[in-house]
Formats: C-alpha cells, structure tokens, sequence
C-alpha cells in the first residue's frame, strides 16, 4: 500500500478491507502547506509510502470548526435514559471522537484542502451522518431533523455467525469461542477486518474484540479505519470520494460513480442501499448528512447536486454476492 497526496490511503486490498502496510505509521511530523504552498512537507523517511500532488494540502484539526456544541446537537439523546436501555449511559462522547481522530487527521481526515478548497467540514458530516445511522436505536423515517437516539447501539450481536473465514487461519486465526459480529461507530465483522485494524491501531482485537465495545474512543478508531480504507484494490475509499480525490475512471462513468457523498454509501454498504432507485435506508442516511451539514454552518455549495448526493441510479462497486459485511 501506498500514500497519495495528502498520505490518502490507495489500494493494496485484495480481499475485503485487508490492508497490508504501515502507512498510517510514517513520521508524524509537521507537513502542514506552507504560506501558498499546495503540496505538504513530508519527512524523507515516509518517501517509500508518499506519492505527491500539487492538488492536495493537510492542515489543521478537527477542533478548528467542530466543537462540542456541535457535537450534542447532533446526538442530543446519546446520554439518555432510552440510551442507557442499550448501552452503558453516555458510551459516545464528543472527546472520544476528538481523541480517535487525531491519529488520523495527519493523513487527512477531517484535515484536507484540495485545490485549496476545505474538505473537512463535510467529510466530517459525512462520517458523523453514517455513525448515526448505524449506531441509532430508532429506524427513523426521513424527517427534517433526523432521530436523536443515535450513538446507542455499540454493538449488535448476530447468535447464527462467528464471522469467522477461515481463508484467514494462517494470517488471522479466530479464538476459540470468540465472534466477530457488528462492533463499532461504522461497524467491522469478520475476523480479518479485526485482525487488520487491530495491527493498524495497535491492539489485540482478533483475541479481544470485546475492546471496541468497552472503549469509545476506540469504537471510534475503528470506524474511521473503516472509512479510511478502501475495500478492493483499484478501488477507492469513503474518505477518498468525500473530498473529492478520487477520479472516476470510464467504468465508474457508464456507471454513474461520482466522487461525493452518494459514491461513500456505495463503498460502504454497496447494493444494500445503492442502485436500487430511491428507498428509505439511503434518504435516511443522506437526511442525516444535509442536517449535519447545516448545524455545522457549510453553505449550499458543500450539498452538491443530486447525483453527487445519491447512490440511487450507481453501479454497486462490490455486489453483496461477490464480498462479504
């Protein structure tokens, strides 16, 4: 795997969200652009793993623009009673997510300009737009303010699967009465994408999954590896689309894949939302996002047009057949 502009991740995945690199592990050092400078700094020991473009910039942090008043708007439910019913009371908390981030804005999330234009504000909308969907306790229809009881569910158990592959017992041996079910803000299953993240981030998760459940900050961490990696190779990931990166090829063309918000639902969740013309799960999901957008103050331009905003009309990327959760 290698680093674009930016140390955007590319594609070194063969199978379903396997990374095989240690990108995310190169010098942290300032490599912020300089006064009119458009391509960033990096260290010559992250050389072998950084290919750069005079498009694309990191700069600053999450906190610039989003701060907890923000953050409690969102998910004013999340400390409730109805919450506490399902997870321990006040689990997700805005300085996890704060904490979880920062090991990836040096790469990018939250942090990138391209073309000297902002990303962050609505990549981070669009993140927060597809925890809250995952993580609600309430399937809510589309309404104007989308449902409050988001950030509840951390987990969501599956008594009929251990998502255990065994392709993987070489590289990624499942523990002996261990299951790899739905955990997370962007939930991972199966026991290579735990054993991958948890070798990226540095934790045992293929012998202690049950981590994730116990640590929001981690829970967090999780989800934006998921958002960071692309699933296939040639492929790109939901960071990639969201701030625009990412340039459809011919293919992508004839099957109307555009980089934006409608393109990151297409990576993560393929035919169960997408090219399946206009459904509820994907307004859900996209009525999330416009609000988000809104409370953070982004102006119309952020929105895009209806084809960047949908995955209504989109090829799936990885049909359901073809790849696994």
């Amino acid at each position: 795997m290698e680093y674009k502009c930016c140390a955007l991740l590319t594609t070194a995945l063969i199978l379903v969200m396997l990374v095989n690199c240690n990108a995310l592990r190169c010098a942290r050092g300032p490599r912020c652009c300089a006064e009119g400078d458009a391509v960033p700094r990096v260290p010559p020991e992250c050389a072998s793993c950084h290919v750069l473009k005079a498009n694309c910039c990191v700069e600053g942090a999450i906190t610039d623009y989003f701060q907890i008043n923000q953050f409690e708007k969102m998910f004013s439910n999340h400390d409730s009673l109805e919450v506490e019913s399902h997870v321990n009371m006040a689990f997700w908390d805005y300085q996890s997510f704060i904490t979880a981030s920062a090991y990836f804005q040096p790469y990018g999330f939250g942090t990138t300009y391209i073309n000297r234009k902002f990303t962050g504000t609505k990549e981070v909308a669009a993140f927060l737009a597809h925890v809250a969907t995952k993580t609600s306790c309430v399937y809510n229809v589309t309404t104007k303010e989308p449902s409050a009881s988001s950030l509840c569910h951390y987990k969501k158990t599956n008594s009929n699967s251990y998502y255990c592959d065994e392709q993987y017992k070489n590289t990624y041996p499942c523990t002996s009465g261990i299951a790899y079910y739905s955990r997370g803000a962007l939930p991972i299953y199966w026991n290579y994408n735990y054993g991958e993240a948890g070798k990226e981030l540095d934790v045992d998760l293929l012998n202690h999954p049950e981590y994730i459940e116990q640590n929001a900050t981690l829970a967090f961490q999780v989800a934006i590896w998921r958002w960071m990696m692309p699933i296939k190779e040639h492929q790109p990931s939901a960071h990639e689309v969201i701030v625009d990166y990412w340039k459809p090829n011919k293919n992508d063309t004839l099957g109307k894949r555009v980089s934006g918000f409608g393109s990151t639902m297409n990576i993560l969740y393929g035919d169960l939302v997408c090219g399946q013309g206009d459904n509820e799960s994907m307004n859900n999901i996209i009525a999330h996002y416009l609000y988000y957008l809104d409370l953070m103050g982004a102006n119309q331009e952020e929105i895009g047009p209806n084809e960047v905003l949908s995955c209504a009309k989109q090829v799936v990327f990885n049909p359901s057949s073809s790849s696994s959760p």
